[in-house]
């Protein structure tokens, strides 16, 4: 007769329960402001109220972008170290598995030749002289019996230290592709949003904005305030103008949030691009390059100096001198030159 039981489930266990729940919030989160965008898109809206509502989406998608890359950073650390823990564990493995046979010959050895005791073993002897040494043998043996059980149980506990290192990098590991997904799915969803409101305009109403967005002026590289053209790039040979020459090389390639070059960036994935080239590490986000280096006042920006905007630190660009930088705005656009104050301004920092 068939058994009408339902099957036992296993319990999730401690980690297993944080990290759903932390992709279930993020992903709730996701799904809230996805929507909210949605809802706010009212069909009677004018084009300058549609224009703010897409300022608006793009710059939350970046805050959510920037959150996104930052996750990866983590998530890829973690699978590194994660790489690591399973190499050691395999040669640490190998390396048990070989003082075990060596230990197994020894006793095997011993239990062979331990059937006889001392005096028997001298009566039988042909050689006295020859037992004599083997009865030395023996006692060394004894010592290195010792010796290769200690080592053994310690590399044991060595390799069951480092199995549970994996397993709580595998949990670390697990939690930050959780993250990511939830804010990939934020940032899909406003720039989803941000899409059907652009839709709405007519094509000149687009041309309009985007030329708004790029500092008031056509092409990407004449960019300028009040119509200048852009600051040349310096020769000095310092590594901030090799950066600003990086960035001045990047100009008209597009805007892929996460990308980090060579043929597309986000918004610091172009500036950690830039300063790459000249031999100097940045971290991946905004919010974190922020503090990378020595910060500066705005009256004394200098070429290659990071400038920052928005209170959440959540876009960033290079400056390139005479109030202008070059920076990847948004999905849809191309690294530009750009004023400085065509966005809230935020903060500089100057890489060392």
């Amino acid at each position: 007769m068939a058994s009408h039981r339902k099957p036992r489930q296993r319990p999730l266990r401690g980690g297993t329960v944080r990290t759903a729940a932390t992709t279930l919030a993020l992903a709730g989160a996701a799904t809230a402001t996805a929507f909210e965008g949605t809802s706010q898109a009212d069909p009677q809206q004018t084009p300058a109220q549609v224009k703010a509502e897409v300022d608006r989406l793009y710059e939350e998608a970046e805050a959510a972008a920037e959150r996104y890359n930052g996750a990866k950073e983590k998530a890829d650390e973690a699978q590194r170290a994660l790489n690591g823990l399973r190499d050691e564990s395999a040669r640490r493995t190998d390396r048990l598995n070989t003082a075990r046979r060596v230990l197994g010959s020894l006793a095997a050895g011993q239990y062979r030749s331990g059937g006889l005791g001392p005096a028997t073993s001298l009566a039988l002897a042909d050689d006295p002289q020859d037992y004599l040494d083997r009865a030395s043998f023996l006692t060394r043996t004894g010592d290195r019996n010792a010796a290769e059980i200690a080592s053994v149980r310690r590399q044991l506990e060595e390799v069951g230290q480092l199995r549970d290192a994996a397993a709580g990098r595998l949990a670390d590991l697990r939690e930050r592709e959780g993250e990511l997904a939830a804010y990939k799915a934020t940032v899909e969803g406003k720039l989803a949003t941000a899409k059907q409101l652009l839709a709405r305009l007519t094509a000149e109403e687009r041309a309009a904005y985007e030329a708004r967005s790029a500092g008031g002026a056509a092409p990407p590289a004449a960019t300028g305030p009040r119509g200048a053209a852009p600051a040349a790039p310096p020769s000095d040979g310092s590594r901030a103008s090799r950066a600003v020459a990086f960035a001045y090389g990047a100009i008209g390639k597009p805007y892929v949030w996460g990308a980090t070059g060579p043929n597309a960036f986000d918004c610091s994935g172009l500036t950690q691009a830039a300063w790459r080239s000249a031999g100097v590490s940045l971290p991946r986000t905004t919010y974190t390059q922020i503090n990378a280096g020595q910060r500066v006042s705005r009256d004394r920006l200098a070429p290659g100096d990071l400038v920052f905007f928005y209170s959440g630190v959540t876009h960033v660009g290079l400056y390139i001198g005479n109030g202008q930088m070059i920076h990847a705005p948004h999905p849809g656009s191309t690294v530009r030159v750009a004023p400085i104050d065509s966005m809230p301004w935020a903060g500089a920092a100057r890489p060392a």
